[in-house]
């Protein structure tokens, strides 16, 4: 790992290994966003559509 400073702004520089250990852990740790099923999904829309027309 090198530290570099340019303009007064601190940058590591990693082995592109590392970084790619790095990205699968940050993955790893975030959750997958909620999906509806189709069912769920009219609903939901419809809702919404409902709630825009009110305000239009």
């Amino acid at each position: 790992m090198t530290h570099l400073t340019i303009d007064n702004k601190k940058y590591v520089l990693l082995p592109e290994e590392n970084y790619r250990e790095l990205q699968r852990k940050a993955a790893l740790k975030s959750k997958p966003e909620k999906t509806f099923s189709i069912e769920d999904a009219r609903v939901y829309s419809k809702k919404l559509f409902r709630e825009w027309n009110e305000f239009s």
